[in-house]
Order: C-alpha cells, then structure tokens, then sequence
C-alpha cells in the first residue's frame, strides 16, 4: 500500500486489486483477510468519519466503488483498524463505528421476525445470532446508540431513524428475572434497556 507522499489511493487500489485477483474460490468482494497477517506499514492519512464519510488526507472519498473496495479488507485488532493485503497492513482511524445500517426490512420467518439491513456499502445483514444488535449508552442525551455486528469484530451503527423503527417493533420480555425492553430477530431476543426506562431513550 501507499504511504503519503507516494502515489496516493492509486497505488492503495491497485494493491488491494492486485490482492482480490489472488483470491481464486472466494465471493467478490470477500477476500480472505482472515488469513492474511502480513507486517504493520505504518498509519495512513485515512478515517472513517461518526457519519460513515471516508476520508483521505482530509478530503473525503466520493467514489463508491473505493470505499466499498477499501471496506472488504478492513480489519479490527483490539482498538485499533486497518486496512490490509496478504503484504502489507497499515493503520487508519475510526471515530465511531467504520460502517452505518442506513436501510431496514422486516421479512416473516420460521421463528418469528427477520430483521434485514443494508450497510452505507450496500451489504446485506440478516441480525440473528451470528449479526447481533448491541445497544450502549449515549453519554451527551443519555440515550441509547444501537449497533449491528458485521462481521470480523467490525460493527455498524445503526441510524437515528432507524433506531425509532426498532422502538416501534420493540416489546417486553423476562430476562433472569428483569423486565426488558427490546425486540427480536430470527428467534434472538435482543434487549435495548430495563423496560420502565425505555421512555428515557426516546
């Protein structure tokens, strides 16, 4: 990959596009990142911004097709992000969550409601017990900040307005003795907060 001062998102593209060429028996856009653990290069001029924006030496990226092709070699250890080839990793910085859930449908199934979102890079998650909704605090309205896991330790935050059609679809259940507030997905039941707070965070 490039550093600053060299060839700059050309020459990150054509890495990562030489890398997917490598990946024979693999879904497009899926490479194998899981198996790569090439050495750190270094921090890019790179973030992802609380909005979902892609940045590069503080412009943002306006090309789709960069930012999805950057996200599907994107890779989590502990806190800290990058982006990698079976060669090279390097260090880019995300302020909040490096994805959004930007769109929701609810499908009828075996074992109840399946809840589908699009991420801002057009992936398609069905939440379940693979993809689960996690909901933490907000410290600055005291309200809640729902997540939806991707994959690979990597997550999305899920939209205001989405969260709302979630609080629609809410409903109260027992868990270990504790009325919660919550809602449910391909059977998983995923709690938002204690059932007579759950005013408080909308």
């Amino acid at each position: 990959m490039a550093k600053e001062g060299q060839s700059g998102l050309e020459a990150i593209t054509g890495a990562l596009g030489r890398a997917a060429k490598g990946t024979t028996g693999r879904t497009a856009g899926a490479p194998p990142i899981e198996l790569w653990n090439p050495p750190f290069c270094g921090d890019l001029d790179m973030r992802i911004a609380a909005d979902g924006t892609w940045f590069y030496l503080k412009t943002p990226i306006g090309r789709p097709a960069l930012v999805k092709l950057f996200a599907s070699v994107l890779k989590r250890e502990g806190d800290n992000y990058y982006l990698v080839t079976p060669v090279e990793k390097c260090g880019i910085r995300v302020e909040d969550a490096p994805f959004l859930a930007v769109e929701m449908n609810v499908e009828d199934g075996a074992d109840g409601h399946v809840l589908n979102f699009r991420t801002n890079v057009d992936d398609w998650i069905a939440c379940g017990p693979q993809h689960r909704l996690r909901f933490e605090p907000e410290a600055d309205t005291g309200g809640l900040k729902p997540y939806l896991h991707v994959r690979r330790d990597l997550w999305a935050k899920v939209t205001r307005a989405l969260f709302f059609d979630l609080v629609e679809l809410g409903e109260e259940r027992d868990v270990e003795g504790m009325a919660m507030f919550g809602v449910s997905s391909m059977g998983e039941f995923f709690p938002m907060a204690p059932a007579d707070q759950v005013r408080e965070f909308t």
